[in-house]
């Protein structure tokens, strides 16, 4: 393989998906991680019957088959948290998160290689505006993240803001007196930047203000799962207390941990059962705590989660009649509505938190809803009718833009990489 010291990938590391790209010839080539598709879901699966580890869609394919082994997906909500660096026991290795989202980047890396037959030892990753709301877990953040690209072989590591990337990548910097918004909703942060353009200037983009909420589509699952699957499992059940009268639930936190894509992997422990079991012995009804000690103990937390990301992409689709969800796998022939105005209900806590984003941002940038000429939209998140609802009513005279929601954080970096 040729090794040139301006080669330097763009990698967009997501919380629900990843994609890759490069810039050849001054043009912008995405580099298909899996066969004919430009992102692949960043997940991981630990195949301990083949003693191997998969990523992206064979990750899934596993988790869904059935196979032996342990799932992980929406590792990039891990970074900045104490769980980075506690070890776990995979395959007869004792992996923290660092070792398992180098792992993944690795692959990443050697794939884009094989792809284009030569060396990449430079990269510029995407990054949201704030991974956490807490300024101390943010700043760890990106250095977890960056420990995870040296792990990963890369020698040289640059970051750039996602929706600045997805600015530089927008066709409405060919446009003059362009004052623009993006509205970068993924699958765990919500970023928001504002933005000018100055087509031919040697920087083509001027940004404004840029702001972030640690908000995505995982969150929108979450809330679904918890609303209409989490109740079959024994959430807010009435239980006998072993002192005095009246009656208890269990506890909320069990609950969440369950419907957190990133927090399933540790919900199948020994102490977690016996908890369970303990809440099945006190209820007042058993039947639902009999399906939970099931799910915990066949480890079926990331079908149902998928279950719930299934559910809202139909409900957000289906206008007219309700979507109908199988939920067969929590118990033979179960299945619930959701109507597409019960979805946009629910959702009505990430609504304002999102207006409330893009109003911040406005407020920063000393902006006017009225002078923006264009919203952008970034992320598949952002195509929930509630977001672009939020946006159309607070932006009467921007046209809004949905072409490139999936790729063009990654096509901003490969461009903002050149030599």
């Amino acid at each position: 393989m040729v090794n040139d010291q301006h080669n330097m990938l763009g990698i967009d590391f997501g919380t629900s998906n990843s994609a890759v790209a490069t810039l050849v010839d001054g043009k912008v080539r995405r580099l298909a991680m899996e066969q004919g598709s430009d992102t692949l879901p960043t997940a991981i699966f630990f195949d301990f019957a083949r003693d191997e580890i998969h990523i992206g869609t064979k990750a899934n394919t596993c988790l869904t088959d059935g196979a032996e082994g342990r799932y992980m997906r929406s590792l990039k909500r891990v970074l900045g948290t104490s769980l980075m660096r506690e070890k776990r026991y995979f395959m007869g290795q004792h992996l923290d998160f660092l070792d398992i989202i180098a792992g993944f980047l690795a692959q990443l890396k050697s794939r884009a290689e094989a792809v284009e037959g030569r060396i990449f030892d430079r990269v510029l990753s995407g990054r949201p505006v704030h991974f956490h709301d807490d300024p101390v877990k943010d700043k760890q953040a990106e250095i977890d993240l960056r420990e995870c690209y040296t792990r990963a072989g890369f020698n040289h590591v640059e970051f750039m803001f996602e929706p600045e990337a997805a600015a530089l990548a927008n066709n409405v910097l060919d446009r003059a007196k362009s004052l623009g918004l993006i509205v970068d909703i993924g699958g765990g942060t919500s970023d928001f930047s504002i933005f000018r353009a100055i087509p031919n200037a040697a920087t083509p983009v001027q940004f404004l203000a840029t702001h972030g909420e640690r908000l995505g589509g995982t969150d929108f699952d979450k809330t679904l799962n918890v609303r209409h699957f989490m109740p079959l499992l024994g959430k807010d059940a009435p239980l006998r207390r072993d002192f005095g009268s009246g009656t208890a639930t269990a506890p909320v936190s069990l609950f969440n941990d369950l419907a957190t894509w990133e927090k399933i992997p540790f919900m199948y422990s020994a102490d977690i059962r016996r908890l369970a079991r303990d809440l099945q012995r006190h209820a007042l009804n058993r039947a639902p705590f009999k399906r939970l000690l099931q799910v915990l103990e066949f480890e079926l937390g990331h079908e149902l989660s998928m279950l719930a990301e299934s559910a809202k992409i139909a409900a957000n689709r289906s206008l007219a009649a309700p979507s109908i969800v199988d939920l067969g796998l929590i118990e033979k022939d179960a299945s619930i509505a959701i109507s597409h105005a019960a979805l946009n209900q629910m959702m009505t806590p990430h609504s304002t938190k999102i207006v409330d984003g893009i109003n911040k941002t406005l407020s920063m940038s000393r902006c006017c809803a009225d002078d923006i000429t264009d919203v952008v939209f970034v992320g598949g998140s952002s195509l929930m009718e509630f977001v672009n609802n939020a946006s159309t009513e607070a932006f009467p005279n921007a046209t809004f833009h949905t072409s490139a929601v999936f790729t063009a954080v990654v096509d901003g970096l490969a461009l903002a990489a050149k030599p």
